[in-house]
């Protein structure tokens, strides 16, 4: 049996292995312990060095050597030549060697068109659908480049988080890929039209796809969104980005628990939001119906927020070395010392205070009864 292209192609990510995967151990070894020996070299300069750069130049020929690797298993596999098998050669009824068989023509295409599908939109080009394959390519490298000129324009790292949106685009264009490939090898008949236009037509029809519901959940919120579930989804993408950027601006690490903990429950969420909406029982029910009922209180707290930029960004700046200069007073030093500590700890109290002001009202109501 012959050895397997795609998971050659895939051990080739580790320089060196998908080459002796395949029986090309000299030239296998030779890329692993050129990319293992200048990474090693890397770190050792790094370390002698910790204040400088020459490490990066290390680095840089470890990329090299490992993008060559990656070019010459790419030419390899779609040069059509035979790949050995798990042994070196099988035996045939008259006991004369026999060489190993070429793959067939749709295992090769099949290969190709996986392959090609690394790059979102590519493998549809190669299919012949190419306004999906365009609106792929436009999507993964349109959004890559807005969140990348944003970071740069405004100088703030947190607008990276929007970067998750990116493997979710690669995932779905590689399974999106894999099965029109396999409708076309069914003999079906396949139409060019963007994935809106599914989406439209799930949503006409009714049904949702299991498989894009799990894909979309990957960023929180997204999945539900495509169930119908907007208010639902919004929440949970409004409470995931916002609670980074709080965190990441206050410098609350105490409370950078609760990122994974939103992820896990939008997830599972989402996948639970599924099964009901098979059976007609998914409600588009807010996480969090207390803010609707109570918008007096989000309207304080996003008051105090405000109120907490103009003192980072404004008050401190312009001040903090007006009272060092008058008072001899580092109040930039407690005020980044203690806020983190200050924060957390009003957050505590007024939230030890809300509970117990709603047991009591529910005690009073269980009297009143």
């Amino acid at each position: 049996m012959n050895k397997s292209r795609l998971f050659a192609f895939l051990l080739a990510f580790i320089p060196g292995f998908g080459h002796i995967y395949l029986q090309r151990k000299i030239r296998g070894v030779l890329y692993g312990l050129g990319f293992a020996g200048t990474l090693g070299l890397a770190f050792i300069i790094a370390v002698m060095s910790p204040y400088g750069y020459d490490f990066l130049v290390a680095l840089l020929f470890a990329f090299g050597i490992w993008i060559i690797n990656m070019l010459d298993m790419v030419i390899t596999l779609l040069s059509g030549a035979a790949i050995p098998a798990d042994s070196h050669t099988v035996s045939g009824t008259d006991g004369n060697s026999v060489q190993p068989q070429k793959m067939d023509g749709d295992k090769q295409e099949r290969f190709l068109t996986i392959i090609l599908s690394f790059i979102p939109g590519v493998g549809h080009f190669h299919l012949g659908l190419n306004y999906r394959g365009l609106t792929f390519l436009a999507g993964f490298f349109g959004l890559g480049t807005m969140i990348l000129f944003v970071t740069i324009l405004t100088g703030q790292p947190g607008f990276l988080i929007f970067a998750l949106g990116l493997p979710i685009i690669w995932i779905y264009s590689l399974f999106d890929t894999i099965q029109l490939l396999n409708k076309q090898q069914n003999g079906e008949e396949l139409v060019d039209r963007s994935i809106m236009e599914d989406f439209e037509q799930q949503r006409a029809s009714g049904r949702k796809s299991k498989a894009t519901t799990t894909v979309l959940s990957i960023f929180p919120g997204a999945g539900h969104m495509y169930l119908g579930l907007q208010k639902r989804g919004l929440q949970l993408m409004i409470g995931f980005l916002l609670s980074i950027y709080i965190l990441d601006v206050l410098r609350i690490s105490l409370f950078l628990f609760l990122v994974p903990v939103i992820w896990f429950f939008s997830f599972f969420d989402a996948l639970q939001q599924q099964s009901r909406h098979e059976v007609g029982e998914a409600k588009d029910i807010p996480i969090i119906g207390y803010f609707a009922n109570h918008q007096r209180w989000l309207g304080i707290g996003l008051i105090l927020l405000g109120l907490f930029f103009i003192v980072d960004s404004i008050l401190m700046p312009a001040f903090g070395r007006y009272m060092m200069e008058a008072f001899q007073l580092d109040i930039r030093y407690y005020y980044q010392r203690y806020l983190q500590l200050v924060i957390v700890c009003l957050l505590l109290i007024g939230g030890g205070i809300r509970l117990l002001m709603g047991s009591k009202a529910k005690d009073k109501g269980g009297e009143d009864q």
